[in-house]
């Protein structure tokens, strides 16, 4: 006897965690009827950095128009949408009120299911969007501007650290040598830009805790060996770039592999290895990561580039997976400046609110 299909459900996203503005439909066979994204690129880039401030006004200016634009390109309107996923945090906190806000009156005036989404959970569950044979559970190092964690996951809801960073992460140390090197605002982008014609070679740069025996990361010594080199002015801009990429990337495998190892140590069985996060867009970084996951016979699943970055359709999706699943929040649910995905992880040596 063949299983019935579920019936269709369509989920509206709302993410505003940091300096995107986005909203997506999406269905429960991962189909997104409709996503859109407003940058703000242009307002940040004279302070070389987000401010919060100027990110939640324009949110606020924003979030609307996008709505509308969705619904109306989808052909839909609220009466017929599911349930309202809103990210509900981590991020900065007047942007994520804005994105949450909107998504409770959504809810509340539409008489539809809310669901608040963690923002991490929203790129851990986003391989399992651009992937639909994805099933857990999964290694993930989840990359961004404001997170560099390893996790274990093992469901919707159900996650596992085994490394995080002890200071900067590593889209932030991106950015960070972006502004000391003098290559603008986003600094990821940038930098893997300038790095293209440089020598990965060139300036001996360190790979923190790389020898190590804890299984955390730590960028903040390479940003700071960036600094130096750039100062010493021996070293050409675009050799310099390489040569960070070419460390970070080094880290991020080292690290990778002795997490990897822990799992095959303790008997764990899992179904791929996976990266997310604004930091998985990087095309230099793929490569290395493929070679490591068919070291240990795993395939390396990555979303494409626009859904690694923050948008509205990995926020929807992970509101299918919760949906489905009945995990419905209420209106008293809070927005949160700090939502780890483990909260029962073990507090690593000097981490502070990317753990």
């Amino acid at each position: 006897m063949v299983a019935e299909k579920p019936p269709m459900a369509l989920v509206l996203g709302l993410e505003s965690s940091c300096d995107e503005t986005a909203v997506a439909l999406v269905d429960n066979d991962g189909n997104i009827i409709s996503s859109h994204l407003a940058t703000q690129e242009i307002l940040h880039r004279p302070y070389g950095g987000v401010v919060p401030e100027i990110a939640a006004r324009a949110h606020v200016e924003r979030l609307e128009p996008l709505v509308r634009k969705v619904l109306n390109e989808s052909g839909k309107n609220l009466s017929e949408i599911d349930a309202i996923a809103a990210t509900a945090g981590p991020g900065l906190i007047g942007g994520v009120m804005v994105g949450f806000v909107t998504g409770k009156a959504l809810s509340l005036a539409c008489k539809k299911p809310l669901i608040a989404i963690n923002h991490l959970e929203g790129h851990a569950l986003t391989p399992r969007l651009a992937d639909k044979t994805l099933s857990f559970p999964y290694l993930l190092l989840l990359i961004s501007g404001g997170h560099c964690q390893i996790l274990l996951v093992k469901n919707v809801g159900e996650y596992r650290r085994l490394a995080t960073t002890i200071d900067d992460a590593g889209g932030e140390a991106f950015d960070k040598t972006a502004k000391i090197l003098g290559l603008g605002f986003p600094g990821g982008p940038a930098v893997e830009r300038e790095a293209l014609n440089g020598d990965p070679m060139a300036v001996p740069l360190p790979r923190p805790l790389i020898k190590s025996k804890e299984p955390h990361f730590s960028f903040a010594g390479l940003k700071t060996a960036v600094l130096r080199a750039y100062q010493s002015g021996i070293y050409k801009r675009h050799d310099i770039a390489a040569s960070f990429q070419q460390a970070v990337i080094d880290c991020l495998v080292n690290r990778s592999e002795k997490a990897l190892k822990k799992i095959e140590g303790e008997n764990i069985q899992i179904n791929a290895f996976v990266i997310a996060g604004g930091m998985a867009a990087n095309q230099a970084i793929r490569p290395a990561l493929t070679d490591l996951a068919e070291a240990h016979n795993l395939p390396l699943i990555a979303p494409p580039p626009s859904l690694c970055t923050d948008n509205g359709a990995m926020i929807a999706w992970a509101g299918v997976e919760r949906f489905r699943l009945g995990m419905i929040d209420n209106l008293e649910s809070p927005a949160r400046a700090r939502w780890p995905l483990d909260p029962h992880a073990e507090k690593a040596r000097g981490a502070g609110v990317k753990a």
